[in-house]
């Protein structure tokens, strides 16, 4: 099974938690084992598996990202100055799989899926969810 789902975000960098929507689509399959690729379509956007007990472990990714990759310092810059985007993005990466147990999603209890935007606000974003079974 395959789905894009689609979400907008409202920030220039924010991580948005996802993971009821990749749960949902897996209880649909209904199959006991397998994995489940959850990918970013989008130069400037990432997944990333982090821990959502509150918002600042999320903060603290994209404080430590700004500082790492600053803004306005970079040869694409002079395109469509979303230089630093692309490089998180691309430190972070487009995607996450996880492994399907027993029906349910292989995360540890603190660990939900975040898509990752670093190009924002967007009005859409498309993010492809793939559910293979073995």
């Amino acid at each position: 099974m395959q789905e894009i789902i689609q979400i907008s975000t409202d920030k220039q960098n924010g991580l948005y938690d996802i993971t009821n929507q990749v749960e949902h689509l897996v209880s649909l399959c209904k199959i006991k084992t397998g994995i489940v690729n959850i990918y970013a379509q989008g130069a400037t956007a990432a997944i990333m598996i982090q821990e959502n007990w509150d918002q600042s472990v999320q903060n603290d990714v994209i404080h430590l990202l700004k500082k790492l990759i600053p803004s306005g310092v970079w040869e694409h810059d002079a395109q469509d100055n979303n230089g630093d985007a692309h490089l998180k993005a691309g430190i972070v990466g487009p995607s996450e799989t996880i492994p399907i147990i027993n029906g349910k999603l292989g995360l540890s209890t603190w660990q939900n899926i975040f898509f990752c935007e670093f190009d924002g606000p967007r009005s859409k974003r498309n993010i492809v969810i793939s559910v293979f079974s073995y």
